[in-house]
This record gives C-alpha cells, sequence and structure tokens, in this order.
C-alpha cells in the first residue's frame, strides 16, 4: 500500500470511529433531555469532538437527529438498503399475502423496538415552531410510505390485489405501521411487542381483505 493510501484508510477509520462516537453521544442526549434539550455544544461535550467537528460530519441538530434515526432504523451504521437486508428478504418470500403481511408486522416490531424510544421522545415534545424537527418528521413519514409501497407492489405482482386499489392499499399500511399508533399503544398504554404484533398482523389481514388468499 502507498502511503497516501495508507494516510487515506487512517483517515477514513478515524472519521468512521468520530461519527460512531457523535452517534451514541447524540442517542444519549435525545432519550435523557429530549431533542430540544440537546443542544450542538452539550452534544460536542458529550462526543468530546468540537462543534465544528458535527457540523462538518452531520449538519445541524436536525441532521444528527436523522442520522441517529436511520442508524437505529437499520440496526447499524452500513450502506446497506432495508430491501436488501435479511429481515426484507424474509418478508418478501412468504407463500401468500395474508403470511407476508404478518412477516410485516413482525418487520414494523423489530423496527418500533429499535426506534420506538427515539420516537417516542420526539413525539411526546412535539415540533411546535422547530422547522427542522417537523420536516424530520415529514421525511421518515415519506420514507416509512415509500416502504410500505414496495410491500404492496410485491404482493401485486406476487398474488394480486383482488379488487382492492394500489393506493388504498398503501393508505392503510401506512397508517396501521405509523409511529404515533405504535407509540400510543407500546409506551403510553403499555402493550407489550408481542401484543404490538399480534394487533398490527391482525389488523393488516383484515383490513386488506380482499387481498387473494
Amino acid at each position: 500500500m502507498s502511503t497516501r493510501g495508507y494516510d487515506n484508510s487512517r483517515r477514513a477509520e478515524a472519521a468512521r470511529l468520530t461519527r460512531a462516537k457523535v452517534l451514541a453521544a447524540a442517542r444519549d442526549r435525545f432519550l435523557q433531555v429530549g431533542y430540544h434539550g440537546t443542544t450542538i455544544a452539550a452534544l460536542a461535550r458529550a462526543a468530546r469532538v468540537s462543534p465544528q467537528t458535527i457540523y462538518n460530519t452531520f449538519g445541524g441538530k436536525a441532521e444528527v437527529l436523522k442520522a441517529v434515526y436511520d442508524t437505529l432504523l437499520a440496526g447499524d451504521d452500513e450502506p446497506i438498503a432495508m430491501n436488501d437486508r435479511p429481515e426484507m428478504i424474509h418478508v418478501r418470500t412468504r407463500d401468500n399475502a395474508p403470511e407476508t403481511l404478518r412477516a410485516y408486522a413482525a418487520f414494523a416490531r423489530m423496527l418500533v423496538a429499535r426506534t420506538g424510544p427515539l420516537l417516542g421522545v420526539v413525539l411526546a415534545e412535539g415540533a411546535g415552531s422547530d422547522a427542522e424537527l417537523r420536516a424530520f418528521l415529514a421525511t421518515i413519514d415519506r420514507e416509512r410510505r415509500f416502504g410500505n409501497t414496495g410491500v404492496v407492489r410485491h404482493i401485486q405482482q406476487r398474488f394480486g390485489l383482488g379488487g382492492m386499489d394500489l393506493e388504498r392499499a398503501v393508505d392503510l399500511i401506512w397508517t396501521l405501521t405509523s409511529p404515533e399508533i405504535a407509540d400510543r399503544l407500546v409506551r403510553r398504554c403499555g402493550w407489550s411487542a408481542d401484543d404490538y404484533q399480534r394487533w398490527l398482523a391482525d389488523a393488516l389481514v383484515d383490513g386488506l381483505r380482499e387481498l387473494p388468499r
């Protein structure tokens, strides 16, 4: 390896470690004091980096929140699309539409376990007049609907949708898998993860009852 290649490798590894350190500190601070109570200065102190390092690596506070959310959602910081991960491959290889939806409910349960505590804090605080936080919530809503649409299109192509309109099916899945509903049932009502998954699976299958069995 050339000296330049070695130096680049060291810089890339240092940048990766810095990113991981900031993400861990940000996750802890968001959970402990909330989004509104977290400042870049306090986060920099917790991560033992400069505020400018955070701005250079992520951007502002909302971008840090999105990076924490994305890492929790995926379970790691690797650049692998959710659709290419084993959990979604499992969903796409079920033998019929109801079993696909039940597998998707299990997938949603996993995502709630990963992101629920963070989103619970954000939802409890509310966006208020914070335009960047509102943009974050709108972004994750769009991303979730994109994922929901992929599942419905898979069902349509493999099993058919019966008499159901594709957009109506997406509307139902997007609503039933919303973090607001999960937060109400799991955090606010005290449902277990098993109870949530069972309810969601039944609601998805019942809501899309026109799908071929």
